[in-house]
């Protein structure tokens, strides 16, 4: 788009203005006015000495500047003497003006400036249009309205064309510093709020800056660290490869204006914390060069890596357990089966049925160890467990469990106490067995010294709560906030000769979860735990 300049002609002498009598000190007043505006970078600061400059040059009443905007219409960004209302009038017809990108016409531009100030005051009999302009680029347009009419010679132009011609100089400058101020606090938001620690470095490895993620990790506050030795402040107490100022020492960056692969530094290791706690974290440093080539800064992002480290060392576990336990079974009725192949021997009836007695229950351990491991897996893809809803007796499915967990441990005696006549309720039966199968032989695994065992319920109009309550060894506080994560055992001696993955109590939460009820740990180490879920005694699907 080209904006419309002005020309000496006389057919448009009726529309040029007559610059006041001093005209002697014009050169030198337009000299002032242009390091007056240049002086300055704040976008708003400058179009209001843009504003008052142009007003004093041509002694006018009203004026505005409207700047081009990103979807290319002309908007106001400073008036003189101007409401809101007469603003909004205002970029109405420059709107209307400035549609495409074809010259507007003098004539159509002298009119719809006559428009706007008569809009704007009656009184008002002249009007100057001064387009801003840099590098044929169009930034946008100052208009001065006065209260009476008057003529330009070519020294006048010129005059204002070179007036115009700085404050377009001014205008883009200012916005250039508007755009890279607006990135720098974009910048300093990303940088401040990241979930990473980021730290800036000098390149003597002094701490220039670092934000709040980075705070939290080392519990340094960056008012005490900045200035301070990155080594101050990154204290190692573990380090798994040699930390930034050995690698820095041995010749890392020498080569690195020849060099074109990436130079970052990747360090990992157990960070020493100002207040003395232990975490886990891994950094990357990239550095930054300057226009010389030399080295301005290190960028180091600092990412806490102590749950994947726990996530690792968990799936350690898993696998060292779940092997484990395969093979158990596998090994059991490989082994009976393999007694009952024995051609040398004639096995009695009774022997041959104790030992596919044993076969069969071990097959039924390995199954259901196998269908745990894929219900925790479906359960992980598809985040919800679907329910084979039905009446159940609770009663019923109690005593049958604990009839069959009495018949694996002779040290335990396990009561049942629950009201008589309790109502049936509508859940899924195989799930709740599930359920109390996994508290029934967790209160066996973490009680061996034997002892009482109770199975206990009660109802209400709306909910029914069933709890297992052994004398075992219990458990600790964190424990008991991790018990029911997917594949967590509890560490110690004990837990390391019981058998089990890890699963039963992630999926009795789920299988809970699924009827909308709570599961529950209550427990103090070497005074036992209680475990006690609550469902609905009539469950509906979820909406």
């Amino acid at each position: 788009m080209v904006l419309i300049g002005f020309k000496h002609e006389p057919c448009y002498n009726r529309r040029m203005l007559m610059l006041p009598d001093y005209r002697v000190r014009q050169r030198d007043f337009l000299l002032e006015i242009s390091r007056a505006i240049t002086a300055q970078l704040e976008l708003s600061e400058v179009l209001k000495r843009i504003l008052n400059a142009s007003a004093q040059m041509l002694a006018g009443q009203v004026g505005f500047i409207a700047l081009r905007a990103p979807d290319a219409n002309f908007y106001v960004r400073a008036g003189s003497s101007l409401s809101a209302e007469k603003v909004d009038m205002i970029n109405d017809h420059l709107h209307d003006l400035f549609t495409n990108e074809a010259p507007v016409d003098t004539e159509v531009l002298n009119k719809r400036l006559r428009t706007m100030s008569s809009e704007i005051d009656e009184k008002l009999r002249q009007s100057v249009a001064l387009p801003l302009i840099f590098a044929e680029d169009p930034l946008g347009i100052i208009v001065v309205f006065r209260t009476y009419m008057g003529t330009a010679s070519a020294n006048d132009l010129q005059i204002l064309q070179s007036f115009a011609d700085q404050a377009a100089i001014a205008v883009h400058n200012a916005q250039l510093y508007e755009s890279i101020n607006q990135e720098r606090r974009r910048l300093g938001a990303i940088l401040e709020h990241s979930g990473d620690g980021v730290m800036i470095l000098s390149a003597d490895l002094t701490i220039m800056r670092m934000n709040r993620a980075l705070e939290r990790m080392t519990a340094w506050q960056s008012a005490d660290a900045i200035g301070l030795h990155q080594d101050e402040v990154i204290v190692w107490d573990r380090l798994e490869s040699p930390d930034l100022q050995t690698v820095m020492e041995n010749g890392w960056l020498q080569d690195i204006e020849e060099a074109k692969e990436d130079f970052s530094l990747y360090v990992e290791g157990d960070l020493r914390r100002a207040d003395g706690l232990i975490l886990s974290i891994g950094i990357t440093y990239a550095p930054l060069l300057s226009p010389d080539g030399q080295l301005a800064n290190i960028i180091a992002n600092v990412r806490d890596i102590t749950n994947f480290r726990k996530a690792q060392e968990m799936q350690s576990t898993f696998i060292s357990v779940i092997s484990h336990e395969l093979k158990t079974p596998v090994a059991i009725i490989k082994g009976y089966a393999a007694t009952l192949r024995r051609t040398d021997v004639e096995w009695d009836g009774a022997v041959i049925r104790e030992n596919l007695a044993v076969i069969e229950d071990e097959a039924d351990r390995l199954n259901a160890l196998i269908q745990n491991l894929l219900t925790a897996s479906k359960l992980q893809v598809e985040r919800e467990m679907t329910l084979d809803v039905g009446e159940v007796w609770l009663d019923q499915v109690v005593t049958r469990a604990v009839n069959r967990v009495s018949s694996q441990s002779e040290h335990h005696d396990i009561s049942i106490k629950f009201p008589k006549r309790i109502p049936p309720i509508y859940a899924d039966e195989a799930r709740l067995r599930q359920v109390i199968d996994n508290l029934l032989s967790n209160a066996i695994k973490y009680s061996p010294d034997g002892g009482e065992i109770i199975v206990e319920a009660y109802y209400d109009p709306e909910n029914v709560t069933v709890s297992v309550t052994d004398h075992g060894v219990g458990l600790s506080s964190e424990d008991q906030e991790r018990v029911f994560d997917r594949f967590f055992r509890v560490d110690g001696k004990l837990s390391r000769k019981a058998q089990g993955t890890g699963l039963g109590l992630f999926l009795s939460r789920a299988i809970i979860e699924a009827h909308h009820g709570v599961i529950l740990v209550e427990s103090k180490p070497g005074q036992g735990a209680t475990f006690s879920f609550t469902i609905p005694r009539n469950y509906l699907p979820k909406d």
